[in-house]
């Protein structure tokens, strides 16, 4: 068992460390790009060999976002499947345990042990699923190594058979305004922080400080009224998902950019804010849900890593777990081959 670094209170998708150092993507090491965050340097510890499991909390990605950077699998159970006893929180409303491997299956094994519950198995080939793929926001801004890596994985899964079909789900454009205050996060680690910030808090990574802080302008009617509307959101989101199997996303829109791009500075807090965002949009949205998530790799050969997420809304890991064998599989088939 070792102990890896990682984003401070785990409040970044980015991955930088300003008290302890950067992990260094392993895709790249000679360009000394950003390994995703929060779960940095258990995402690396796993690409490079040295672990088989990597775990860590996902909150918004935290999990998924270095998965895919890192060109591993990272699975986001649904919250309430996991136990968070003994994890530092950062949002008591979203945060998930979780972990980070190297393949579908030994995600499912790690699932199995820390859920205390066997993944119903299903042999069913991709043929007999019906996959959506979000095309609001999700498919935005793509970097043009994730735009190709997105479109081939999906012509690979048509001719293996799976059914996909394009819906809008416009739902996703509504998650800026309803989180406008501040969202889960900034509200519920304020809660935690509010002491220690008051006592050490020049001792914080102020990029992590800064976001924490907005939690201290929340009013709690803002705070019911984000219960609320993520509940109504919620509904119409599974409303609009009925009848799919899965929906098929990139995990992030961008590849891993060099540290130095975004790195401790006052001069490059914006573009770290920037690329944060980037990281976070979305694999977000399936926290917000209180849904299930996988990403698996996808990139093309000879390009950075890119993830294919498989998601669903809440309690149907099994499913989805299941998707990503079958697609895993067809993914890591040489073309041309049966």
């Amino acid at each position: 068992m070792g102990r890896t670094n990682m984003t401070e209170f785990a409040f970044s998708g980015v991955g930088t460390n300003p008290h302890h150092g950067t992990p260094v993507n392993p895709a790249d090491p000679a360009v000394q790009r950003i390994p995703g965050g929060s779960s940095s340097g258990a995402a690396v510890s796993v690409a490079t060999g040295a672990a088989y499991i990597g775990l860590g909390s996902d909150t918004g990605g935290s999990i998924r976002i270095p998965a895919a950077l890192c060109g591993i699998v990272g699975f986001k159970n649904t919250a309430r499947l996991t136990p968070l006893d003994g994890a530092l929180p950062l949002s008591s409303t979203l945060d998930t345990v979780c972990a980070m491997t190297r393949s579908v299956r030994d995600a499912i094994v790690a699932h199995e042990v820390m859920a205390g519950r066997t993944v119903t198995r299903s042999h069913a080939p991709l043929a007999g699923y019906r996959l959506a793929v979000a095309s609001t926001t999700m498919l935005d801004g793509l970097d043009a190594a994730v735009a190709r890596a997105f479109e081939h994985s999906l012509e690979r899964l048509r001719a293996a058979g799976a059914h996909i079909e394009e819906i809008p789900l416009a739902g996703i454009r509504e998650l800026g305004a309803i989180q406008s205050t501040g969202g889960f996060s900034a509200a519920e680690s304020y809660a935690w922080h509010q002491r220690m910030l008051a006592e050490r808090g020049e001792a914080y990574d102020p990029r992590v400080r800064s976001r924490i802080e907005r939690g201290a302008g929340m009013k709690a009617c803002e705070y019911i009224e984000l219960i609320q509307a993520r509940r109504a959101w919620i509904g119409a989101v599974e409303a609009a998902l009925q009848g799919f199997d899965a929906v098929l996303s990139p995990t992030v829109p961008i590849v891993a950019p060099p540290i130095a791009q975004v790195a401790p500075g006052a001069d490059r807090d914006a573009e770290f804010f920037r690329v944060n965002a980037m990281l976070l949009r979305n694999t977000s949205v399936v926290n917000m849900l209180d849904g299930c998530a996988i990403s698996i790799p996808c990139q093309q050969p000879d390009e950075l890593p890119v993830g294919l997420m498989i998601w669903q809304a809440a309690m149907r890991d099994d499913t989805v777990l299941n998707i990503a064998l079958q697609a895993e599989a067809v993914l890591q088939r040489l073309p041309g081959t049966a």
